[in-house]
């Protein structure tokens, strides 16, 4: 459960929904579970953090060994990531990173603009997960000191070239490039034991026969009257067989015999049509972004990683 950089504006839904299922029995006695140099963490600050993943657990119906397995994970995982964040709060004391009542107004004015909320709304919100606007106040200034941080220790730090974008846009064409839409047509047997008829159309096909006549004469599909069409179709939209079946036929090209799950096929590429691409230049700004928030949140990690090593941090069982 590695901690990646939340920023204020989206901050809304995470709060109130970490604040919404807290509730944690009264009588269980707190007690330190760790200690981060000069700061400690309670037993109280750990279980209301694990609450909204606790109950996650629980509403899954899991056996009681695997439902326990599940809930140490969680534990540890947030524990760890509560250390992580204690360490962060050191540095921004360090720092003399500091942020004033201004700065918490317009974030909670941008939370409010981007929900349409009116103040009255935010309160509602708030009141319906049993967060009080006290508490909402105090997790946004904290979320803005860490951003400071952020900038102060990482952010000018990162330079993202134009290579950097150019190699992420290349490396990835399944997000920019052009997406092939093949036109089928099919022609369909029922039945897959008469592969010797299908052989027969088959044959005729290799001799010059129209498909879309073939289609009309002998598929036993729906749509063989008219000539087996089928549509525009991605491979990704077709099962792994016929995948494979169509993906090395050019236009004009038809396919060896398949075995589908509807009966013998033999599919008919009309047309292959390269559509959707999006250039490099419509797509550098968007990539630039992306980079540069994950290497935000790598070099943090590593920075954070930096200062565990010299910690003194002692978990107590």
């Amino acid at each position: 459960m590695r901690k990646k950089i939340i920023f204020f504006w989206v901050l809304f839904l995470a709060v109130t929904s970490s604040f919404s299922e807290t509730a944690f029995s009264s009588q269980v006695v707190d007690r330190i579970v760790a200690v981060v140099n000069d700061d400690i963490i309670r037993l109280a600050e750990l279980n209301r953090a694990v609450a909204p993943l606790e109950a996650q657990i629980f509403s899954k119906g899991l056996s009681a060994s695997r439902e326990q397995e599940e809930i140490y994970k969680v534990r540890s995982e947030m524990l760890d990531n509560l250390i992580e964040e204690k360490l962060a709060d050191q540095e921004i004391r360090s720092a003399g990173i500091f942020v004033d009542e201004r700065d918490v107004d317009n974030a909670i004015e941008q939370v409010k603009a981007m929900n349409y909320y009116s103040d009255e709304d935010l309160r509602r919100a708030l009141a319906a997960s049993n967060v009080t606007m006290t508490e909402y106040r105090a997790e946004i200034k904290r979320q803005i000191l860490r951003n400071k941080l952020v900038n102060y220790k990482i952010k000018s730090k990162i330079i993202i070239t134009d290579a950097d974008i150019e190699k992420y846009y290349t490396d990835h064409p399944e997000k920019y490039g052009a997406k092939k839409k093949y036109l089928l047509r099919n022609i369909l047997i029922l039945d897959p034991e008469k592969y010797d008829q299908m052989r027969t159309i088959y044959e005729q096909l290799e001799s010059g026969m129209s498909f879309a006549d073939a289609a009309r004469q002998y598929s036993e599909a729906g749509n063989a009257g008219d000539g087996g069409g089928l549509g525009f179709f991605s491979l990704e939209d077709l099962a792994q067989n016929i995948q494979t079946t169509v993906k090395g036929l050019s236009a004009g090209e038809f396919s060896e015999i398949t075995e589908t799950d509807q009966g013998l096929q033999i599919f008919y590429v009309e047309n292959i049509d390269d559509q959707g691409g999006r250039s490099l230049e419509a797509m550098k700004d968007e990539i630039r972004q992306l980079l540069y928030e994950e290497s935000v949140n790598q070099k943090f990690q590593s920075w954070i990683d930096e200062l565990r090593e010299s910690a003194y941090i002692k978990i107590i069982r």
